[in-house]
């Protein structure tokens, strides 16, 4: 995914490209990361010019992500979220203006955050409603971790599948800090 913010004079600001791994449909891992490879910079750059051509051709305002698919050396659109969007909520531990912050700014007509990560990796893991099926989950051992943060959506009621709030990890390695979030995901529940 690329989130985007773009404000009513043109000014747009982009977040670092969130690479997604969904499970029966729902998002399940987010990843950004500043260490790129070069063949992740070139597709960092052509689907940021995609996004940002959508926003412009839309004469959008306001925070779009535009989700895409690789297959090969091409990206394709799969979906645009005009609105915050689930893989960009990283941005609240891990960029200088998070993405509501940006969506904030957008409205008011305030100039845009600088949309730079504040660590060289994070990764983001949702916590559905699932994890609540053997009781509370045991969210004092995430939050005991100095890398973790722990985001809760202040929900009634638990249900499968439903997004009950999601748990970031920060941390200088891509790989490690997505396998340190699942692994937090998963003690929680015992």
């Amino acid at each position: 995914s690329i989130v985007l913010a773009r404000s009513r004079t043109g000014e747009v600001a982009v977040f670092a490209p969130t690479h997604n791994v969904h499970l029966d449909g729902i998002l399940d891992v987010s990843t950004a990361t500043t260490a790129q490879t070069p063949l992740d910079i070139d597709f960092f750059r052509t689907g940021e010019r995609a996004a940002v051509l959508i926003a412009e051709e839309l004469n959008y305002v306001g925070v779009l992500s535009v989700e895409f698919f690789v297959s090969g050396d091409k990206l394709f659109v799969n979906e645009l979220a005009p609105r915050p969007h689930n893989s960009g909520h990283w941005t609240i531990d891990a960029a200088t203006t998070s993405q509501f912050e940006q969506q904030v700014r957008t409205l008011a007509g305030l100039p845009l955050g600088d949309a730079t990560m504040t660590h060289t990796a994070v990764a983001m893991v949702n916590l559905l409603g699932d994890l609540w099926s053997n009781g509370e989950p045991r969210f004092q051992v995430a939050e005991e971790d100095a890398s973790s943060h722990v985001h809760l959506y202040g929900k009634a009621e638990a249900r499968p599948n439903r997004k009950m709030g999601h748990i970031t990890v920060t941390g200088t390695d891509a790989l490690a800090v997505t396998r340190h979030a699942i692994d937090l995901r998963t003690k929680i529940t015992r």
